[in-house]
Parts: structure tokens; sequence; C-alpha cells
């Protein structure tokens, strides 16, 4: 296998070489290494520095980078595991060159899980994570970590994958996106609370072509109980702008207050917060500490994290000014014209004309029509 070095954070390994000339030069490697996720890498090595759990699972190694990473840069017990023999072979080199104690094993992963549990287990499956949440349900005490690269059926572009993977509606609005975490999110709680067990969203996000979540685990029947709490559906006119969050597990008929007919549900999905503001903030101090080629993109995004409203959609700043026949001011003005009057109103870290607020749909129609007023 020809193999180049490369180095993420303050660790250096071995990854097999990629044709560049390839509109997608991850695939064209043996052992599958996407340098496009480093940031996702660099989150997870931040988030564990401050969780400092008592041992870390990479359930699907393949080069080895993310457990890697976790071992030298966090200083936390890993095992990496991967099906893949000549996976295992380039993890079990990288760990030597490295000198570091970490543990490789080649295992299925659903077998590894069924036996042994782990403090804290990252699932980053190349695609779809439904197929494997189950399994690291059952093999984690404390901390889940989940990748899903799936964007096209959470998010609803196409919407029987979604429904046959997450057993959930999708749908493909201007906020998919939010609505695609949130899907994710209420799948993995759904799967959990069947074992008499809770979780609480500690810091999770949307970006490019991926979604990343993390999770604490939590105990007993009232822990799972509030974890249903949480679920519940956006429903969304088919005809105009109009939306609302409807907790539940079961949907129930909600009318459009403005065009009459009915409205269309997405979901499950979690609603409320997905971000602890606590380990939002610990991250934030931590960042400086770390050696962290995406720390400004990454310092970006906890900074938009901790101050992102708990709601389940946004209006497309462009679209709803449109749709209202105004000229769109700048994003800000309409930001402090709401909370001017009282509404909660903010900014989403995965979109720069995303518009989250409290405000129903005509009091945002009024602020625009004001705001466009000479």
């Amino acid at each position: 296998m020809d193999l180049v070095r490369v180095e993420e954070g303050s660790t250096r390994f071995f990854v097999p070489r990629q044709d560049t000339s390839s509109r997608f030069p991850p695939g064209t490697a043996r052992i599958f290494y996407n340098r496009r996720m480093e940031l996702n890498r660099d989150a997870t090595v931040l988030f564990t520095s401050v969780m400092k759990p008592s041992g870390y699972l990479d359930a699907m190694g393949a080069t080895g980078i993310r457990g890697l990473r976790i071992a030298s840069e966090c200083g936390v017990p890993v095992t990496i595991n991967d099906h893949d023999p000549d996976a295992c072979n380039l993890i079990r080199k990288n760990v030597a060159e490295s000198g570091m104690d970490i543990e490789v094993t080649c295992r299925n992963v659903h077998a590894l899980l069924a036996e042994r549990r782990f403090d804290a287990v990252d699932l980053d499956p190349y695609g779809s994570p439904a197929p494997f949440i189950d399994s690291g349900i059952r093999g984690v005490r404390s901390c889940l970590m989940v990748t899903a690269t799936d964007t096209a059926p959470l998010c609803g572009a196409h919407k029987r994958a979604g429904i046959r993977r997450y057993f959930a509606q999708p749908l493909n609005t201007e906020y998919h996106a939010e609505t695609g975490l949130r899907i994710l999110l209420a799948f993995v709680a759904r799967e959990i609370v069947k074992y008499d067990r809770g979780l609480d969203p500690l810091f999770c996000f949307a970006r490019e072509h991926y979604i990343r979540s993390h999770f604490r685990i939590t105990q007993g029947a009232s822990a799972a109980d509030r974890t249903i709490e949480r679920i519940g559906y956006v429903h969304q006119c088919p005809r105009c702008p109009e939306r609302v969050e409807q907790a539940g597990v079961l949907p129930e008929p909600v009318p459009c207050t403005r065009c009459g007919i009915r409205m269309v549900p997405i979901g499950p999905l979690w609603l409320g917060h997905i971000q602890d503001h606590a380990v939002i903030a610990l991250m934030l101090n931590s960042i400086v500490s770390l050696k962290l080629h995406t720390a400004r993109e990454l310092n970006l995004l906890l900074e938009l994290l901790s101050g992102e409203l708990p709601l389940s959609c946004h209006y497309d700043y462009h679209r709803i000014a449109k749709y209202a026949k105004v000229s769109p001011r700048p994003i800000r003005d309409v930001i402090a014209s709401l909370q001017a009057e009282g509404y909660a109103a903010g900014r989403a870290h995965y979109s720069g004309t995303a518009l989250k607020t409290d405000a129903p749909l005509s009091a945002l129609i009024s602020v625009l029509e004001r705001a466009d007023s000479p």
C-alpha cells in the first residue's frame, strides 16, 4: 500500500495515497481518510479534552486518526477498532509510529459492543449511522458521539430513504439542516429509551455534508421519560411560510392559521436545547490550549452555538422578505427590531441567511414591512 504521512493537530500518521485528480479523492484509496472532516475531528478532540472520559472507543477507525488524536492530544485511554484487516494493519503501523499505548481490535463493531462497554463510544461510519446506534448505546457508559454523512435522507432530499433509515418524515424546507439534525437526535433518543436510559445533547451541529452530535447518557426510567418528553414535530404549511412546533410522540393534525389547510408534520424530531452551554463555555476556554488547525473556524462555530436559540426551525431571511414583498435590510437590523419588541431573535450556526425567532409569522412580517417603509 502506497502511504503518505500527514499531520492533524499535533499528531502525525500515515494514510493511503489518494488520486487528487478525482472529484472525490478519499474514495480512490483502499482505506478511507477525508481531510475535509478535520474540523469534525478537531471538535471531537476539543470536546473530549473537556469531558475527560475514562476510556474512548473509535469504533470505525479506518486510518485510526480519530483515536490516535484522542490518545495523543487528550491523554485518554483509547481503543481503535475496524473490521477490515488492511485498515487494522495500518492502524497498528500508526500506533507503533506514535509510540503510544493504544489497543487495536479487528472486530465486527456489533460483536465488540455486545461484549464490552466503554465510557465514550464514537460512531463515525461512512454514510448512515442508523444501523450502528443500537449497538453503540448498548456498549456505552456515559458519552456517545455520532456522525451522519447521509444528509440527503435526513434533510428530505431523499425522503423515502429518510423514512426507511430513521422512521421519520423529513421535508426539504429552507430549514432542512436544523430538522435533519433534530431527526437524528430523536432517532438516537428513541433507540435509547427502550433500555430505560436517557440522553442529553451536549454539543451538536450541522455543517456542509455532515451532522455531528455528542450526548451524555443518563440512567433510569425517569431519565428515559424525560427524554421522551423532548420528542415532537414541526408542522409546516405547504402553501405559506407558517410553521409551528408540537410536542408529543405522535403528531396531531394542525391547520394553518393563514391558509386554513392541514400542515405537514416533520419528525419525530428533538425539541428544545441541543447544546449544553456549560460544555460549550469550557470548550471555548480550552481551545487555545490545543493545537487545532481549524481553531478559528471552530471558535466561530462555538460562539454561534452559544448564542443560538433552541428553536427547531428558522426563516430564510431572503425568502421571507420576498414573501412579504419587501427589500431585505441587514439581517442584524431585523433581529434588533424583533428583540426591541420583546421577541427572541438570532442567527443559526449553519446558514448566513437563517433567522431564528419565537415571533409569530405575522409579527415578523410587520417588522419587515416597517423596516421597508421610507
